[in-house]
């Protein structure tokens, strides 16, 4: 028997614990370790949506990239949404865990993914971890020749899925660009670092207007990278192909099943 204690275990073996920002809340938020799994879904977000076709699906465990309880909370009443989500899955016997920060720094973890799907070469870290290995915040890379940014950008709109707010891009259609800086989910802490300064161009998420028009100024001047703004959502789904992939290795005899639901939080674009 598959306990969710094993399942705990397979996750610091994949993500270990001391990988994440000391910020972050991951692990088990919900369940028994004692109890079995059968069945593992896995999902960007715990939202409404993903706890139900955990529970429709028979899901004994529902991990997630993003922690359910991240800042402090008073009360997990069922009249509340994280409150509804927990009292779902704790009904049903569905555990649910989250690998987060420690799920970014891996080789084979949100950032390191989308760098494999782009096909950068020579890879680094933009931030390594004090470890001292591969393992670290973003990635930075080659292309295996230069593209065009604008090229570059229809890249990752066809292999990332679409969103409502799609692919923004700041630099000129036509710039070639060969060196890749990317952090996948919300990266703009990271523009001032050396290696995001040294590229061509910098992909990430939620990038906020000032920031943004700051580093576009610089690239306007020839002392920074142009940017590509992709949803936030999308650029982590990504990594749960890769995890699965990982947790089937490290769970034979364990289902392991992917959520096709789309978490991103808007809904629809009316263009202008």
């Amino acid at each position: 028997m598959t306990s969710v204690a094993d399942v705990q275990l397979a996750v610091e073996r994949l993500w270990p614990r001391a990988g994440a920002e000391g910020w972050d809340a991951v692990g088990l938020i919900a369940g028994d370790p004692a109890d079995e799994v059968r069945r593992i879904l896995l999902a960007v977000d715990a939202v409404l949506d993903t706890a139900a076709e955990a529970v429709a699906t028979g899901a004994d465990l529902l991990l997630v990239h993003h922690p359910l309880l991240l800042r402090g909370v008073t009360s997990v009443a069922a009249d509340t949404g994280k409150g509804r989500i927990v009292t779902d899955l704790v009904r049903a016997r569905c555990a649910l865990l989250a690998a987060h920060t420690n799920a970014d720094v891996v080789e084979r973890g949100t950032s390191g993914e989308l760098a494999r799907i782009l096909g950068l070469t020579a890879q680094q870290p933009i931030v390594a971890s004090a470890s001292g290995d591969d393992t670290g915040l973003g990635r930075v890379g080659l292309l295996p020749e230069p593209i065009t940014l604008g090229r570059l950008a229809e890249v990752l709109a066809r292999a990332l899925p679409s969103t409502a707010s799609g692919i923004r891009v700041a630099g000129s259609f036509d710039r070639p660009v060969q060196r890749i800086a990317l952090c996948g989910g919300a990266g703009d802490s990271l523009l001032a670092e050396p290696a995001v300064v040294a590229a061509d161009v910098y992909v990430t998420s939620d990038l906020r207007h000032h920031p943004a028009s700051d580093a576009r100024e610089r690239h306007a001047l020839g002392r920074g990278p142009a940017l590509i703004d992709v949803s936030h959502w999308a650029s982590e789904w990504l990594w749960l192909d890769a995890a699965a992939e990982q947790l089937r290795a490290e769970l034979p005899g364990v289902e392991v099943a992917v959520s096709d639901l789309r978490t991103d939080p808007w809904d629809f674009q009316v263009p202008q």
